[in-house]
């Protein structure tokens, strides 16, 4: 498929006709990897890479995301520039890049993470990659903050060195909890590059008032991710969110209220959309895919259309 013959957005949707076209989409790496999941010692994707982009493609994202684990056995088949040509071909103009393990660390984990990031960073430059998403330590140990700061700061101007930017997701059950921790973090570090990755899922379980994310300065946010869930948690907090997400607008987190706050801050996109579920895994790629852009176009106009009837 080449980018001419991209599927538009009006051709795979299936509600009413858009109120705004200019939103474009970003399929996150686990939202295209079918049955893989982060809880999981193996965390690549059974598919190949060819098969989720061009799914994504036929889907209507505009944006890809692309995990660490993943990046080797593509490039094998591949190559860095055939990866860039198949992403180009199917209409791709927004990269993702995720996952340098223990960034933070200079100890036993070093040398493994310090493999994972050079390529990471030889395939961001050579894919023209939008940003880096980085994680925090998810067992939430003892860590200096300081320390961190400075890490983060390297890697910071590691990213732009190679023209993108880094971007850390925070998650409540991690040392990095909260939209205000993170954002700490980042403004600690100092480094113009880096900023934070808002996924909807960690705002509304960390207790974060979505009113929040309208004071986040723009030159801060570096990606956003849409999704939704149950109200009660099931299970640990880890748990709830890599088996039973749901798609937006099926839960019942306030999505519209979410979207109209970065509004406001300035975003305007790609918006990630990220699902890890045990429903979305089980569904073939294409179906799973379909689901996941008609519903976040759904959210999106929606918040559009309300913040409209408010003037």
């Amino acid at each position: 498929m080449s980018a001419s013959t991209h599927p538009t957005r009006d051709s795979v949707r299936s509600h009413g006709g858009p109120s705004d076209t200019s939103d474009e989409l970003l399929a996150t790496c686990w939202t295209t990897a079918g049955d893989a999941a982060s809880d999981r010692p193996d965390l690549r994707s059974p598919l190949t890479l060819r098969d989720r982009i061009e799914a994504a493609s036929r889907a209507g994202f505009r944006g890809f995301g692309l995990l660490s684990d993943d990046l080797p056995a593509a490039v094998a088949a591949y190559g860095l520039a055939g990866i860039r040509t198949m992403l180009s071909d199917n209409g791709m103009v927004h990269l993702e890049l995720e996952g340098i393990p223990y960034w933070w660390d200079a100890g036993a984990h070093r040398q493994e993470s310090d493999r994972v990031r050079h390529d990471l960073l030889a395939a961001a430059e050579a894919l023209g990659a939008r940003h880096i998403k980085v994680t925090p330590d998810g067992d939430d140990g003892p860590w200096d903050p300081g320390l961190w700061a400075a890490r983060f700061a390297e890697l910071a101007a590691q990213a732009e060195g190679v023209g993108t930017r880094l971007g850390i997701e925070f998650f409540p059950w991690s040392n990095i909890k909260t939209l205000h921790d993170g954002l700490r973090l980042v403004e600690d570090a100092g480094h113009e590059s880096g900023g934070v990755v808002i996924d909807t899922w960690h705002i509304a379980r960390g207790h974060t008032p979505p009113s929040d994310l309208a004071t986040v300065p723009l030159h801060r946010i570096v990606g956003v991710e849409l999704n939704d869930a149950d109200e009660q948690v099931m299970g640990t907090l880890f748990e709830d969110t890599v088996h039973r997400r749901r798609y937006c607008g099926e839960g019942t987190f306030d999505l519209t209220a979410m979207i109209t706050a970065l509004r406001t801050a300035g975003w305007n996109g790609p918006w990630g959309v990220e699902i890890l579920s045990d429903e979305h895994r089980s569904q073939p790629l294409d179906e799973s895919l379909h689901r996941a852009t008609v519903t976040a176009w759904s959210v999106l106009d929606r918040a559009r259309r309300e913040a409209d009837d408010g003037r």
